[in-house]
């Protein structure tokens, strides 16, 4: 079990003063429990209090004892109601919540108990913050990229013609929580849910789904209509394989290709071209290209290479970004996609997964997690990056 020292917790929250200070908020609550989980260290049943001046406050309806234990902060208060929170905090005049997450009923409900006050949108702060991970945060994920590597070397030993793709799912998914990977990969939504088993074979790989992603595979039902599915995996097929893995909260993401027998031509030439357009775009965020960019870039070679109707999906369902941050969530700043127009900024870690779909016959991809550090982009998730025959 690993907990976030004292100093890491004291840092992000000196961090997130200096950024409440520049919106000139007094005090900020925080309910969302990824957010309070990187602020405290603990993932009880809390709401965590962040005053401008004076020590953050840790109310936690259970378990204490555990939160305690887990968390840095020194004033951990037991409480059953939020209305029993007024009585520990000063009026004020300001007040952020992350109004991005939060139910309207409880934002109703919370400013009805807490008076004449001004509610803001807090949620930018933390997530400007988190885009800089720490060296105890880059370790977090490295251990994420061991268990990955591990599980990706068992996939040759899983695949064989007849299995479908949600077994070959199941087992590597038993053997990643084997090795401490937790399963939940945790997003920033109202009405989307991440998986760990992507795992889409021939035709599959070309099926568009409800997640905004080039491909989203059959799923399992109408219920769960995203992933992989009861489809018996064939020879000579593309097999498309993105299983993240989440170790103590922390992410990483990647994607390989594998076959039974042989791979198509038109895959091996498609995902040759992924590799050159990751390696190209890697190049270019050291070289200081914004987000829009770097994104736009991606688009031509894509275009450049012969490979313009598939890239990223296929009309109308092509996808409009390249690449997304990861950390406790899947998908956290930075993004690179056309609407963001900011550099990657040392610190931070981030997903590039460029794809490409053919329509009924399938899809292929490479994906890997990346941190920008010194001017240059380190690649986390080292696994081998060639064609995997089976």
């Amino acid at each position: 079990m690993k907990y976030a020292p004292k100093e890491e917790i004291n840092a992000r929250i000196e961090k997130l003063k200096v950024l409440m200070e520049r919106a000139s908020l007094d005090g900020a609550f925080f309910h969302y429990k990824i957010d309070y989980y990187y602020l405290t260290g603990t993932m009880q049943d809390c709401l965590l209090f962040v005053p401008l001046d004076g020590e953050p406050l840790l109310f936690v309806k259970r378990e204490i004892s555990r939160a305690r234990r887990e968390s840095p902060l020194v004033n951990l208060i037991s409480y059953r109601s939020i209305k029993d929170i007024p009585q520990h905090v000063k009026p004020m005049k300001r007040i952020g919540m992350q109004l991005d997450v939060i139910p309207y009923n409880d934002v109703l409900r919370f400013k009805g108990i807490m008076g004449n006050v001004e509610l803001v949108d807090c949620s930018p702060l933390t997530k400007e913050i988190r885009k800089h991970k720490s060296p105890f945060e880059i370790g977090l994920m490295e251990k994420a990229a061991e268990i990955g590597k591990k599980v990706y070397a068992t996939i040759p030993e899983l695949l064989r013609e007849g299995v479908a793709e949600i077994e070959v799912g199941g087992q590597m998914e038993a053997y990643a929580k084997s090795l401490g990977h937790e399963g939940l990969l945790r997003v920033r939504s109202l009405n989307y849910e991440a998986y760990t088993w992507h795992i889409l074979s021939g035709r599959t790989g070309s099926i568009v789904s409800q997640s905004d992603s080039p491909m989203g595979g059959l799923g399992l039902s109408p219920a769960f209509p995203v992933g992989a599915s009861f489809k018996k995996i064939r020879k000579n097929e593309p097999i498309l394989v993105d299983f993240g893995i989440c170790y103590h909260g922390y992410q990483v993401d990647q994607t390989r290709m594998y076959a039974i027998g042989s791979m198509p031509e038109i895959f091996v030439k498609a995902y040759d071209v992924c590799k050159e357009i990751h390696d190209r775009v890697l190049d270019k965020v050291t070289e200081g290209y914004t987000s829009k960019e770097l994104f736009e870039y991606s688009k031509e070679l894509g275009d450049k290479f012969g490979y313009g109707d598939h890239y990223l999906g296929y009309k109308p369902h092509k996808v409009r970004f390249l690449g997304h941050g990861i950390g406790i969530e899947l998908a956290e700043l930075p993004f690179i996609a056309a609407t963001h127009t900011y550099p990657i900024e040392e610190g931070a870690v981030f997903a590039i997964e460029p794809k490409m779909v053919f329509p009924g016959k399938g899809s292929c991809g490479y994906e890997n997690t990346v941190h920008y550090t010194n001017g240059k982009c380190r690649i986390i998730t080292d696994i081998d990056d060639s064609i995997i025959i089976v």
